[in-house]
C-alpha cells in the first residue's frame, strides 16, 4: 500500500514554473500529462525518466517549508546550518522514495475535480487517480509564497498527509534519539 502512496505522490509532483491561483488547475493538468507521457514512453530509460520528472516537479515544491512542517516545533531548536542540512537530506529522501516507485505505473489516468480555498492563501486541488480496480484521492495543498507564486507544501493521498506522516515518524524517532542520529538515519536513506 505504501508503494501506491508514493506512486500517487510521484504522479502528483509535476509543475515547472510559478503559478497564479487561477492557473493552478490548468497548469497541473498540463504537467501531469507531461509526466504521464514520460512514464508511458518505453524508449526512455528509467534513470532518464526520473531526471525528467524531477526537472518538471522541483520548482513547484517548497521543500524548505515541507521540511519545517515535517519536524514541527523541533525545527526551531535547530541552528540555521542544521535546518539547511535537514532540508537537503529530507528533500533527497522524499525524491528517492517516490522515484523508486516509477515501476508501479500501469497506465492509470488522473481526473481533476477542481479547487477549494479552505482559507485565505491556501488552495487545495482535488484529483482522483483512476486505477483498474480502485480509485485513489489525491489532494494537492498549495500556499501563496508570493503574490503570483503558489507552491505545494503537502499532498494528501487517500486522506493521509505525507507531511503529517513524516512528522509523526520524526517525533517518534526523536523521543529517544538525537538529531544527529536522525541525520545519520536520513543519510542512510538518501
Amino acid at each position: 500500500m505504501l508503494k501506491k502512496y508514493f506512486l500517487l505522490f510521484l504522479i502528483s509532483t509535476t509543475l515547472l514554473f510559478a503559478v497564479t491561483k487561477e492557473e493552478i488547475e490548468p497548469f497541473m493538468v498540463k504537467k501531469v500529462n507531461e509526466v504521464l507521457s514520460i512514464l508511458k514512453n518505453d524508449q526512455i530509460k528509467q534513470e532518464d525518466k526520473s531526471e525528467k520528472i524531477v526537472s518538471i516537479m522541483d520548482p513547484i515544491f517548497d521543500y524548505t517549508l515541507m521540511s519545517r512542517l515535517s519536524l514541527g516545533k523541533e525545527w526551531n531548536t535547530l541552528s540555521d546550518e542544521k535546518q539547511k542540512e535537514f532540508t537537503t537530506l529530507f528533500t533527497k529522501v522524499l525524491k528517492k522514495s517516490y522515484l523508486h516507485k516509477l515501476d508501479l505505473y500501469t497506465n492509470q489516468k488522473i481526473k481533476f475535480l477542481g479547487t477549494q480555498e479552505p482559507k485565505k492563501n491556501r488552495v487545495v486541488l482535488n484529483t482522483v487517480l483512476i486505477g483498474e480496480k480502485e480509485n485513489f484521492d489525491i489532494n494537492y495543498k498549495f500556499y501563496q509564497q508570493a503574490k503570483d507564486d503558489w507552491k505545494i507544501y503537502d499532498i494528501k493521498l487517500l486522506g493521509v498527509s505525507i507531511i503529517q506522516t513524516y512528522r509523526q515518524q520524526f517525533a517518534g524517532f526523536l523521543k529517544d534519539k538525537s538529531f544527529d542520529e536522525l541525520f545519520k538515519n536520513l543519510n542512510s536513506k538518501k
